[in-house]
């Protein structure tokens, strides 16, 4: 009778340990995980009952253990509630709370080798990671991961294709440079081998999701997704064999644990995507940094239109003069100033600009060996031992930070060395700006140093071909939706005045609520003096006074591609920027009732592409017309 009682109940606990719920907080989101007939784990997700990521498949292979196949479901954790609150100088909040139910699902395969899957629940979404401990296998080699996102057949999805290592100008790809795909059936393959990058944004019934990772320590290879997604079902991709630090590995190992990054679904309203910090909630607690050194701002810059000639002592004297024209905290010296300017002559700047109350910024090529880069300083940062005396010279001549370039993709060993510079540029109090870079994955939160990343097909492109600039409004549309999501963006943004040889099809408005949309610790302003002297007074105060960051941002209007509309706080003052990449003008009502019936200022495009107007504007419900390519700001004190 006890033998039959005893198999009962364990009977009960199989079955049980076979489908696994956790909900969110507020229990609108659902993640069951369980196990197939066939042994393998699958999870899915669902909100408000309905489904949005069907069955999608779970696992690890690592060299010696298979945890994709053969495996069982134990039974999980207790629900353990997880709070967290933290402060971001750069982002769209300062202050964020993150609160989510956490669950643990101990995996094990035929051979006895455990897995546990770690799952978190939160209002806007799911995110899990595999940790793979104890003494079997010894050494904790990744070969693959089974880890997948499944669509019903009538989702649609915003992606843009992960360029193929060791191609394009010098071989310096990937960047995560391309033109996003806007809209397309789930399944459809990627037109780049190299597979789709992250974010990724896909929209199944009412729902809108976003896919990207976080917790990035330098000790594992960076993800995307996978070129092919067969029954609208997208996998986990590795970066390609080229994209490492010249003879360092491609995927993660470790002789002790062996943690994946946090895999993020981001889910619910398009306004819960835009207001979500999920993408800093799951990146690891900031490392020591003085607080008084983490200064966002914003910065002038000569490359992005007077491009190499301008690398000249006088040109940047000027450029550091009309910094501080603008009360701009920066100004930017890019390549080749170590050969065109000096070492000597660059202190002699810095100095200059620390009277006028402006930081100087200095551009690295990061490369080694892994493209065909001539730019320099060259090589300068590719070890600990010369970053550590490169930045100390930085910080005697009164730098402020590095722009470094030119990176070779996402295998470990390249993100361990953006991992090395972040922490040795931390160690010397510079901020930090990557370019030619992978997309940032939460460091801003994990190191305040960093004050933003390129990542993005951003202006400098649309000066160099006429293609670029005719595709830039919906380019410009699609930003905040996917890239700019959850981190800070070097876009480069607005000109006002004209580009070299180019006809620039956007028109003022629509260039100054950039200012405001775009995301970017350090915004560096593509515009020079004799640009910004086109615009009038009003529009010059306002980029005079414009916040250097975020304390609350807030969705009103927008759908990826077409247009968009959000507000952003800084202290009693609220910022509302919207712009339309349409051909013809679109009407836009504005819910404003958090602001009352407060008063504000309200800058559009004027009668022509280069004019603006000003009027003013009420909160409550507000409308808008913006122009074709056209866009505003409006201003509440």
């Amino acid at each position: 009778m006890y033998i039959n009682k005893h198999g009962f109940f364990l009977m009960l606990s199989l079955a049980a340990a076979q489908a696994q719920a956790l909900d969110s907080p507020d229990q609108r989101i659902r993640l069951k995980v369980e196990l197939t007939p066939q042994q393998t784990l699958v999870y899915s997700i669902t909100r408000d009952a309905k489904p949005v990521v069907l069955a999608s498949s779970l696992g690890l292979q690592l060299a010696g253990a298979d945890l994709t196949h053969a495996l069982s479901l134990k039974p999980a954790s207790r629900v353990r509630p997880v709070s967290d609150h933290y402060e971001m100088a750069v982002g769209k909040k300062r202050k964020i709370s993150y609160r989510a139910n956490e669950q643990v699902f101990p995996v094990q395969n035929a051979a006895g080798q455990t897995m546990d899957l770690i799952f978190r629940v939160s209002n806007d979404g799911v995110a899990f990671r595999y940790v793979v401990k104890g003494a079997d296998p010894a050494r904790k080699q990744f070969v693959s991961e089974a880890t997948g996102f499944t669509f019903a057949p009538a989702a649609t999805a915003w992606l843009q294709p992960m360029s193929v290592a060791k191609t394009g100008w010098s071989d310096t790809n990937p960047s995560y440079e391309e033109h996003y795909q806007r809209e397309v059936a789930v399944g459809t393959p990627s037109p780049s081998k190299a597979g789709w990058v992250f974010p990724a944004l896909f929209k199944s019934g009412d729902t809108w999701v976003a896919l990207t990772e976080a917790g990035m320590d330098g000790s594992f290879h960076a993800s995307r997704l996978q070129a092919e997604a067969p029954n609208a079902s997208y996998r986990i991709g590795s970066p390609m064999d080229a994209e490492v630090y010249t003879g360092g590995k491609l995927l993660a190992e470790s002789s002790a644990e062996l943690v994946t990054p946090w895999r993020i679904i981001a889910l619910g309203s398009l306004a819960t995507l835009v207001e979500s910090t999920l993408g800093t909630d799951l990146a690891a607690p900031a490392i020591a940094f003085d607080k008084a050194k983490v200064k966002p701002g914003h910065a002038a810059w000569s490359w992005a239109l007077l491009k190499d000639d301008a690398t000249v002592y006088e040109v940047q004297k000027k450029f550091i003069d009309y910094a501080a024209d603008m009360h701009w905290d920066y100004a930017l010296i890019d390549a080749d100033w170590d050969r065109k300017i000096g070492y000597e002559k660059i202190r002699e700047l810095a100095a200059y600009a620390a009277t006028r109350k402006v930081g100087v910024l200095v551009w690295y090529n990061s490369s080694g060996a892994w493209n065909k880069t001539a730019y320099s300083p060259k090589g300068a940062l590719l070890t600990r031992e010369q970053r550590v005396k490169e930045f100390a010279r930085l910080k005697d001549m009164g730098i402020k930070g590095v722009k470094v370039d030119f990176f070779a993709g996402d295998g470990a060993s390249m993100i361990g060395y953006y991992v090395g510079i972040l922490k040795d540029a931390a160690a010397a109090g510079l901020l930090v700006n990557f370019h030619g870079a992978t997309l940032p994955r939460g460091w801003a939160r994990t190191y305040p140093n960093l004050m933003t990343a390129e990542a993005i097909r951003g202006l400098e492109f649309t000066t160099f071909e006429q293609k670029d600039q005719d595709l830039v409004a919906r380019h410009v549309a699609t930003i905040p939706f996917t890239r700019n999501l959850f981190d800070p963006m070097d876009y480069t943004p607005m000109v006002f005045g004209d580009i070299p040889k180019i006809k620039r099809v956007t028109r003022n408005g629509f260039e100054l609520a950039e200012s405001v949309l775009f995301l970017s610790g350090i915004q560096h302003f593509a515009d020079t003096p004799e640009g910004m002297a086109s615009a009038p007074a009003y529009v010059k105060t306002l980029l005079q006074e414009l916040p250097r960051s975020w304390d609350a941002s807030k969705f009103i209007d927008g759908y990826p591609g077409t247009h968009a509309v959000i507000a952003r706080q800084s202290g009693k003052a609220w910022y509302v920027a919207g712009l339309n990449a349409d051909d013809t003008p679109r009407t836009v009502t504005m819910d404003l009732g958090f602001l009352g019936k407060r008063k504000g200022k309200l800058i559009s495009d004027g009668k022509t592409e280069r004019e603006f107007t000003e009027s003013e504007i009420s909160g409550g419900q507000a409308v808008v017309t913006i122009e074709p390519h056209g866009g505003f700001v409006a201003v509440f004190k």
